[in-house]
């Protein structure tokens, strides 16, 4: 079973090598070339694809006591796949049963078995992406890179730094303590990585895969079988990411049911049954802040990761090129309508403008140029939709509605012309005074934006940092030429546990997050309680016991 180690083991050490330095390094390309992934594969994976709909899900000796899915394309067509369902107690009973074989497993078959793993699912990004586009409505461009590729990058670094936390506790020693005259004192020591026991992943919609590899190997080369809850709406790219890994396992001779698939329909209810379950150890979970606090409080451990809600902000002072700047932010803003945790949704602008060149430009030319640029982004819908992709829920385009009239209009939202059959939303940009609080100080997840008039730069920067201290945020940004105000904005970004980007303009923008260089959130503020991925990811998910005695001389 070691060959599967031998097989990746260079790129387990590029891995180890590069979150030294941090610079970039993806094991996993993000293009949909032929170059990398073969000529007809983009067919190839359409033709899979299309070969999963409408029928039976095929997980080989899953547990099964029905089947249930329903999940609608944002894009306008039911997926019409059913896949196997168990009780909790049933799913629970198996996951148990595989760890005890599962958590003897060596380390170094562990890690090569989740690389196999990660190698198949890359020749399969194709396939993946069509299932992350028709259930999470991210543009097929999108959903090749971040369902695929970078998600890959993701998981690879939790086992990267997984392999280096456990690597370094010696699997045995001997222990030697001089006694003078009454000669040495030797101990044999011994110990052993034990994993936590059952995980739980419990997975969002609009990012499936990228939200969740990370958490579902860094389990798995741990030691800790997992039992992955997909949301009700997006089940297939996780359905398929379960397969593979569960014929990984069944080929090496190990249990498939080291991995599990909770698949329901909505209001089953399976997420809280799953997380009250006493022998559940682990929980992750991407989505709301309102289940993320029910979790935290009320699942039978104490040992849960969330990634949730919160208010990025954008703080605009100054620039030498304002058009790029607008340009950047309208891509953000626009960027999968907005359905991301590192979307900009307030922008602090002062109340008399900022400077260009030394000049000033008002208020409302900024808040102008801004929408401007968004109109120019989506002149052409057939290429809109490439960025905008569709609506993943109903709820968000009901939101958008809602929130219409919150402030002075500046861009109204509407849908994309001869897009009937897709779901989708432009960006909804509103103006707003600083006084406002109560409208945008939370999270109005989807294609919602607020410019909003502060007194000066610094009221900018202290109002979104201290927004982010009390609501959370992932990312945070600013454009400001004056050196001093800018390390003003990074020691209070950094006091609020946000990660800062400055003065981005061209093809680099706030919603992006590389593996292997960039931490994804910092765990330090409530817009969740880990990073992906750091020391601090991993180390938690498992422990070290300790056998010893007397050796004799």
């Amino acid at each position: 079973m070691s060959s599967l180690f031998e097989k990746h083991g260079s790129t387990l050490e590029t891995a180890l090598e590069v979150i030294r330095h941090r610079g970039f390094w993806s094991a996993y390309p993000e293009m949909p070339s032929t170059r990398f992934y073969g000529e007809h594969a983009k067919e190839e994976g359409q033709q899979a694809y299309d070969a999963l709909l409408n029928r039976d899900f095929s997980l080989p000796g899953h547990p099964e006591q029905g089947r249930a899915g329903n999940e609608q394309s944002p894009y306008g067509v039911a997926l019409g796949i059913r896949y196997p369902v168990a009780s909790v107690e049933t799913l629970v009973k198996q996951s148990r049963e595989a760890g005890n074989v599962w958590a003897d497993t060596p380390l170094d078959v562990r890690m090569g078995i989740c690389l196999e793993i990660l190698a198949r699912l890359n020749s399969m990004s194709f396939e993946i992406a069509n299932a992350v586009m028709h259930t999470s409505g991210q543009a097929f461009p999108m959903a090749f890179q971040a369902g695929g590729p970078n998600a890959q990058d993701r998981a690879l670094e939790a086992l990267a730094y997984a392999w280096a936390e456990m690597s370094q506790i010696p699997s045995q020693t001997d222990w030697v303590k001089p006694q003078g005259k009454a000669g040495d004192l030797v101990l044999e020591k011994h110990w052993r990585i034990i994993p936590r026991g059952v995980s739980l992943l419990i997975g969002c919609q609009t990012f499936p895969t990228w939200n969740s590899y990370s958490a579902f190997f860094a389990n798995l080369v741990t030691g800790n079988t997992v039992i992955a809850k997909p949301h009700p709406s997006a089940i297939l790219p996780m359905a398929l990411t379960v397969r593979v890994a569960r014929e990984v396992l069944s080929e090496q001779g190990l249990p498939a049911d080291v991995v599990l698939l909770a698949a329901e329909e909505d209001g089953m209810g399976m997420a809280k049954q799953l997380a009250l379950h006493p022998d559940v150890a682990l929980i992750d979970y991407t989505g709301s802040s309102a289940f993320g606090q029910w979790l935290r409080t009320q699942a039978a451990t104490p040992l849960v990761y969330t990634e949730e809600a919160g208010v990025n902000s954008i703080v605009l002072g100054s620039t030498d090129n304002f058009d790029a700047m607008c340009q950047n932010i309208a891509f953000s803003l626009t960027l999968y309508s907005g359905q991301m945790c590192t979307t900009p949704q307030n922008l602090f602008v002062p109340r008399d403008g900022i400077l260009v060149n030394g000049e000033r430009k008002t208020f409302d030319e900024v808040t102008a140029g801004i929408a401007s640029a968004v109109d120019a982004l989506l002149v052409d819908p057939a290429r809109a939709v490439m960025v905008t992709g569709a609506i993943a829920n109903q709820a968000t385009l009901e939101r958008v509605a809602t929130m219409r009239g919150a402030g002075r209009l500046i861009r109204d939202s509407a849908a994309l012309p001869g897009m009937e059959q897709v779901r989708t939303a432009t960006p909804l940009i509103q103006a707003l005074d600083a006084s406002d609080e109560n409208v945008y100080g939370t999270e109005c997840f989807g294609p919602v934006s607020f410019v909003i008039a502060v007194d000066d730069v610094e009221d900018g920067i202290r109002r979104a940092t201290q927004l982010a201290r009390t609501k959370g945020a992932i990312t945070g940004a600013i454009y400001e030429t004056d050196e001093k105000r800018l390390a003003q904005a990074v020691d209070a970004f950094a006091r609020a546990g946000v990660n800062l980007s400055v003065n981005l303009v061209g093809g680099i923008f706030v919603n992006q997050s590389a593996a292997f260089s960039d931490f994804h959130g910092t765990g330090a503020n409530p817009a969740g309680n880990c990073c992906y991925a750091d020391s601090a990811f991993v180390a938690n998910r498992f422990r070290v016991a300790m056998w010893r005695r007397l050796k004799n001389n």
